[in-house]
């Protein structure tokens, strides 16, 4: 891997639970979320402003919409947000059976539909179950039986997928149809305890997965064959996903966390939570609308 620059941070918003960046071509500004602190970040490209606003649920991960606005997977079900109209509207609710469950990460496919994973919020049980929404608004569940869901991230033709459990710090891949259809769910790369927990993922033109690593204070990049060709260190614990963005695609953004660290850890790592930026020398794969 070619580093062009060390991992700085961009935006240090202190996140307890940051999450889910999104580049936004259409507005040339980057999303993220704070999870645990209910709180929606944008970040300028070309003034280099950022900005935040409070959300009245958990959001998990967001996607930007054809129509305008996100769609969100939540605490409370699939939303639809906007908060430039201080649009925050549950549109689904897969899970009424499930409610010690959240939605957590999420992801847009090449076909614009959008895909998030749900997960016990105390982190107990492996009830957390993968889902599709289409264009419609109609939902699908796809896969089950997680205890921590992460991703999901799609090859750059759409015919892989790529998803975690994180506790069980497993990466899996799946075949994906035109229809939107996965089959085949193998093991992608598996992990042992040392080196960290593998989180939220992104995928750049060449094929390879880029996965940032709980605890393992890095990113590393894959093979489309499973195989560790990068690591890109980040001055935090606890990164917890990245994305591709930037006019060029060719910045790498990476989320962060400070929820569990003590005030030793955080003396050492004060920029815990912030919001990283890298330009790694590889780019990304421009992100599909969701067509809903």
């Amino acid at each position: 891997m070619t580093d062009a620059s060390e991992a700085t941070c961009l935006v240090d918003c202190k996140a307890l639970l940051g999450e889910g960046p999104v580049w936004v071509e259409r507005e040339r500004a980057l999303y993220w979320v704070d999870i645990k602190g209910r709180m929606l970040f944008r970040y300028d490209w070309e003034s280099g402003s950022h900005s935040s606003w409070p959300t009245p649920f958990r959001v998990g991960s967001i996607a930007p919409r054809r129509s305008g606005g996100f769609v969100a997977g939540t605490d409370q079900g699939i939303a639809a947000v906007d908060p430039a109209r201080n649009l925050y509207e549950i549109i689904a609710d897969p899970e009424p059976d499930r409610p010690t469950n959240r939605f957590n990460d999420g992801k847009v496919d090449r076909n614009g539909r959008f895909w998030a994973g749900t997960m016990d919020d105390r982190e107990e049980l492996a009830q957390g179950a993968l889902y599709r929404f289409d264009p419609d608004l109609s939902w699908r569940r796809l896969d089950d039986g997680y205890r921590v869901t992460n991703g999901p991230a799609f090859s750059p033709d759409g015919h892989s997928m790529y998803h975690n459990d994180s506790a069980r710090r497993i990466i899996y891949a799946f075949d994906l149809d035109e229809q939107g259809n996965p089959s085949e769910r193998r093991i992608f790369a598996q992990f042992g305890e040392d080196g960290g927990s593998p989180d939220g993922m992104t995928v750049d033109a060449e094929g390879c997965l880029w996965v940032a690593f709980w605890d393992g204070w890095c990113v590393r990049r894959f093979s489309p064959s499973g195989a560790c060709i990068g690591e890109l260190s980040v001055p935090v614990q606890r990164p917890t996903s990245c994305a591709f963005g930037g006019p060029g695609l060719d910045h790498l953004f990476i989320t962060s966390a400070r929820t569990g660290l003590d005030a030793q850890a955080l003396a050492g790592q004060p920029q815990a939570g912030g919001l990283f930026m890298v330009r790694p020398g590889h780019r990304g794969v421009a992100e599909i609308l969701f067509a809903g």
